[in-house]
């Protein structure tokens, strides 16, 4: 293990479950659940955001070397480093299965301009596509209000029409509900082909909202995640409009 990935291991060591410094819950394998009716965080608008940066071990030598100058520039944001088109050719989505308790079923995600909405079914909404990795990322917003209308969410990152890059990019799944610490699943497990992974599930099990960490890398796309949950719907090669700079 480089220096460099060290540092970033240090980094990511900061968000242990509970950690009262950063006010944050990371889920994992070993502990991958977490109920926010229990956190009483179960009301008001859950945030979902999707932000991911280079690898260290893929950066360019002048990159590399400036930080081996200057080592404390690692410890700062994700955004600091960035995760432009230049750095990595990579579009990263964010996308959302959704079940009501009526039955209804679809798909939140910029494919297809499916950017649901937040007041009416299925109270799930995507606030844009960031195309280039900006420090924002992307972000979906789901309506817990309405939680007694919702089912299950599948919440899901996919890789648009590029080369499969989730082993070169360190992306991160923060949930930010409207009570109580940030909720982070990383998404660091190597699988140099597949172009999606479903991140979380938020389920409602007898008007408990559980959060589960799920991290599920398949080859596929939408199609394939949706047999893997079993959520039967049909689909279809779509495509995004030409991107403007």
């Amino acid at each position: 293990m480089g220096f460099l990935d060290r540092l970033w291991r240090g980094r990511e060591t900061d968000f242990d479950s509970g950690n009262a410094a950063t006010n944050a819950i990371e889920l994992t394998k070993r502990h991958s659940q977490v109920s926010l009716t229990k956190q009483g965080a179960a009301t008001g608008h859950l945030r979902i955001n999707l932000a991911w940066r280079m690898r260290t071990s893929d950066l360019s030598g002048s990159q590399r070397e400036s930080l081996l100058r200057h080592p404390l520039r690692a410890l700062k944001p994700p955004e600091v480093l960035g995760h432009s088109q230049s750095m990595v050719n990579v579009d990263l989505d964010l996308g959302c299965l959704y079940e009501l308790q009526d039955g209804a079923k679809g798909v939140v995600q910029p494919l297809g301009g499916f950017f649901g909405d937040i007041n009416a079914a299925p109270y799930v909404k995507l606030s844009g596509d960031d195309r280039f990795g900006s420090a924002s990322g992307e972000t979906i917003y789901i309506n817990l209000d309405q939680r007694d209308a919702i089912k299950r969410l599948l919440v899901f990152a996919y890789i648009y029409d590029q080369t499969p890059a989730f082993d070169r990019t360190q992306a991160i799944v923060t949930l930010y509900p409207s009570n109580g610490p940030r909720i982070e699943i990383s998404l660091d497990e190597r699988h140099p082909q597949a172009r999606s992974c479903a991140v979380v599930m938020i389920e409602n099990v007898k008007g408990e909202i559980l959060v589960r960490r799920e991290v599920k890398f398949v080859y596929g796309f939408q199609g394939e995640l949706d047999r893997l949950y079993g959520w039967g719907l049909q689909w279809g090669r779509g495509y995004k409009a030409k991107a403007e700079r």
